[in-house]
């Protein structure tokens, strides 16, 4: 579709979420005026895509705030110096230290649901990519939970969960020695939050799962084992290949999807000897409902 007084088009990825936005360049003096374009995408798509961007970061955090207050990660020491709303996905390492969040995203999660406010938007732009592989893949949650039976809708709809930043250390970083544990101060900004396992999008209205692998520990009404066989069935459910887009990165690439109603996953299938290096803003969001 095309959008009056811009030249602004919109190309669909897949049938269940994703868009490619052309026609857009960042770094130039007007792009507040395709903005409301952009942000409409952005709610009917859930993850849009702008190819050949160069921004640096306070480019980035500019045109991030159009979304809404910044937030920075609890992982200080990954984020800018200059502009800590901005946070470093690298492998890039300086006397043998990472300078970003290493091995980050490798399990399905919907960004920092272990806060009371969870990201809203995030915007991803790249600045390296390997010579292959690193793709992210992105799901709909708002299809997935669509596609519930009603009689599963009813049953999941007053339940809620457990989400706890811990959980993504304690499985899938606890082999890996580029990710130390948290300190106990890192500990004390996350403590675990629950969020209910259907939640609301305050824009549009459309409900969404909101569970995932990465941070949903458990769901608080039903016993262990029941909870464990629910989170288990839906985590099943939301990763068929029909609800996924898979984006294959490629040099300023800038990719911005709403949490609300996905998650994603870095594969990591590249060669760790070759530089992925990628900047990260965060919108902060709303207590979920």
């Amino acid at each position: 579709m095309n959008f009056v007084n811009t030249d602004m088009t919109v190309k669909r990825l897949t049938g269940a979420i994703g868009a490619e936005l052309s026609g857009i360049e960042l770094t130039g003096p007007d792009y507040d005026n395709i903005f409301p374009a952009v942000h409409e995408a952005f709610l009917e798509h859930a993850v849009v895509v702008l190819r050949g961007q160069d921004l640096d970061p306070a480019q980035l955090v500019a045109f991030s705030k159009k979304f809404g207050k910044l937030e920075s990660h609890v992982l200080s020491q990954f984020n800018n110096k200059d502009h800590p709303e901005v946070l470093y996905i690298s492998n890039v390492k300086d006397k043998g230290k990472p300078i970003g969040a290493i091995n980050a995203g490798q399990y399905w999660h919907s960004d920092l649901s272990y806060m009371n406010k969870p990201t809203q938007a995030s915007l991803l732009h790249s600045k390296e990519i390997p010579s292959y592989g690193g793709d992210t893949m992105f799901v709909n949650m708002r299809k997935a939970y669509e596609d519930l039976s009603n009689a599963m809708k009813a049953f999941l709809d007053p339940l809620t969960a457990v989400h706890d930043y811990t959980n993504a250390y304690d499985t899938f970083f606890k082999d890996i020695p580029d990710r130390p544990p948290l300190t106990d101060e890192e500990k004390a900004k996350v403590p675990p939050v629950v969020h209910p396992v259907i939640r609301t999008h305050p824009e549009t209205g459309a409900k969404a799962l909101y569970v995932n692998p990465g941070f949903t520990r458990r769901i608080n009404e039903l016993s262990s084992e029941e909870s464990r066989a629910i989170l288990d069935y839906l985590f099943r459910h939301f990763q068929q290949p029909k609800y996924i887009y898979r984006h294959t990165w490629a040099e300023g690439d800038l990719v911005i999807w709403d949490n609300r109603c996905t998650c994603h996953f870095a594969v990591a299938d590249y060669d760790m000897n070759e530089n992925r290096h990628m900047i990260r803003c965060s919108v902060e969001g709303d207590v979920p409902r």
